[in-house]
């Protein structure tokens, strides 16, 4: 199946038009009630990882009580799951997820894990309305079921009539939705002894977090054997740029130093690109660290002899750096390495060019072409293969933009958000719990260097936890290469021996 041409232009066009309509008002209209009687299932067959799967795509609606007992949420789900000699309570399940805070699946969905997934040409100029919908060889679902997880308000899953949207605005309600659409969709179809591991990306890395906490104290067991965050935001905090935090800088030089190599502008002196990212991380660890914790301390030397050596890794001029404390932010990087030639780099994306903004203005994401062709190729799909028919409007935001609560009780300026904790402890409960960690070169939204960074000061047992980085942005898996790596490490984890 593909789609090309008018149609997919039409739909994009739409979609932006939506997003930028969304962001002007302050809050989108009233979700409509979704109507989803019975699961909606189709059979289909494919070849996964070189294995033929005969499995049933179903849609169905899963409903949960609110906080109080009362009606809660509808969600409304994807799940894939194998039929036949592969079919059997002991194969494992993926319960997938993006993040926001709050958005659905679509991203996961039509770039990773699901059967079909929308093909991004290497060309990174290419017209979004000429992407085909393809086979997707690459998923686990040889090895695995798939369970999309939309959150109420978004996909098709929707609040109860009456139920506050902002009762469920909270890194711990959301976990606990989370957490109860697990134990239901495990109840409805016998797989509560299945082994059990979430796949979340960006926000939905924090989501995973607490929820698998949560999950691993449930009084049932649910037989919980790892997660995966892509594009993690657990640290978070401990990385965001203020120009103070010096830790945000030595953990974004990778990605700085990943981007200026895929456009030309590092200097690797005649190494390949892995040994050189080594090197430069042991730069950023010892010697740019040591610089920047020096502030004015240090010596005019010293600072002119380390901003030519992150001038080498980064393509931003020395003079820059000695003239920035040695700093420069991500959102400045996108704006500066390419002005010579009148070009900004994508956020989500820095392979991804786009015109500079006038001064003053601040450069749109030329990355975006990748979350808007993917919810367009999920419409599609939905419709022609999943035949969802006329279930209502397919919400890609949050119907709450603000609001959120990453901590109960007042704010305060010393809040501690450790949400790598959890995890911790399930670590300490669970002796067949693993954990991988998944993260795009050139993604400057959630770094490699902070996902390592993390991963180093967590205190997980380093025979069950690994990180890996591949080429590409936030959304790494739209790179061909990287999404058959990406896949293969999460085979490799979910078919590893507890």
């Amino acid at each position: 199946m593909s789609f090309t041409g008018r149609g997919l232009a039409q739909i994009i066009a739409c979609l932006a038009l939506s997003l930028g309509a969304a962001q002007a008002q302050p809050a989108p209209a009233p979700l409509t009630p979704v109507a989803l009687e019975a699961p909606v299932v189709t059979a289909h067959r494919g070849v996964f990882n070189g294995k033929p799967v005969a499995y049933q795509a179903r849609v169905e609606a899963i409903d949960l009580p609110g906080p109080d007992g009362g009606p809660g949420v509808r969600l409304v789900t994807t799940a894939y799951v194998a039929t036949g000699r592969a079919a059997g309570p002991e194969r494992p399940v993926i319960f997938i997820f993006n993040g926001g805070p709050i958005s659905p699946s679509p991203y996961l969905h039509m770039g990773a894990f699901g059967p079909k997934r929308l093909a991004v040409p290497d060309d990174l100029s290419a017209d979004p309305a000429s992407f085909q919908i393809v086979d997707n060889p690459y998923t686990v679902l040889d090895v695995a079921d798939l369970v999309f997880f939309d959150p109420a308000g978004t996909g098709f899953s929707r609040f109860a009539d009456g139920v506050d949207p902002q009762t469920y605005f909270s890194v711990e309600a959301d976990a606990r939705q989370l957490t109860d659409f697990v134990v239901a969709w495990s109840k409805a179809h016998g797989r509560e002894a299945s082994p059990k591991y979430l796949f979340g990306e960006s926000y939905g890395t924090i989501r995973a977090a607490v929820a698998v906490n949560q999950i691993q104290k449930l009084p049932q067991d649910q037989n919980l054997r790892g997660a995966m965050f892509m594009g993690q935001a657990m640290n978070i905090v401990e990385y965001v740029q203020r120009p103070q935090n010096i830790i945000s800088y030595v953990v974004s030089l990778p990605t700085l130093a990943a981007t200026a190599w895929w456009h030309g502008k590092a200097d690797l002196k005649g190494q390949d690109f892995e040994a050189w990212m080594a090197e430069m991380r042991t730069f950023a660890r010892t010697e740019y660290l040591t610089a920047l914790a020096q502030g004015d301390d240090l010596d005019a030397a010293t600072r002119q002899e380390v901003a030519n050596k992150v001038e080498a890794y980064s393509g931003i001029p020395a003079a820059y750096y000695v003239e920035n404390n040695l700093r420069i932010t991500k959102e400045r990087y996108r704006v500066e390495l390419l002005k010579d030639q009148g070009l900004t780099l994508g956020m989500a994306d820095a392979r991804y060019t786009g015109p500079s903004a006038p001064a003053g203005q601040r450069a749109a994401d030329p990355s975006r072409v990748l979350p808007e062709a993917l919810i367009a190729a999920f419409e599609v799909y939905a419709r022609d293969t999943l035949k969802v028919g006329d279930l209502g409007a397919y919400n890609t935001r949050s119907p709450v933009t603000a609001g959120w609560r990453y901590a109960e009780g007042p704010a305060s300026p010393f809040s501690d958000y450790p949400f790598m904790s959890p995890v911790s402890e399930v670590f300490a409960l669970n002796p067949d719990f693993r954990v991988l960690m998944i993260n795009g070169h050139q993604d400057t939204q959630t770094t490699t260097g902070a996902m390592d960074y993390g991963l180093a000061l967590s205190g997980w047992p380093r025979d069950r936890a690994q990180a890996r980085s591949y080429q590409g942005g936030h959304m790494a898996y739209s790179v061909a290469a990287s999404l058959a790596q990406i896949m293969a490490d999460v085979r490799a984890l979910v078919t590893a021996a507890p």
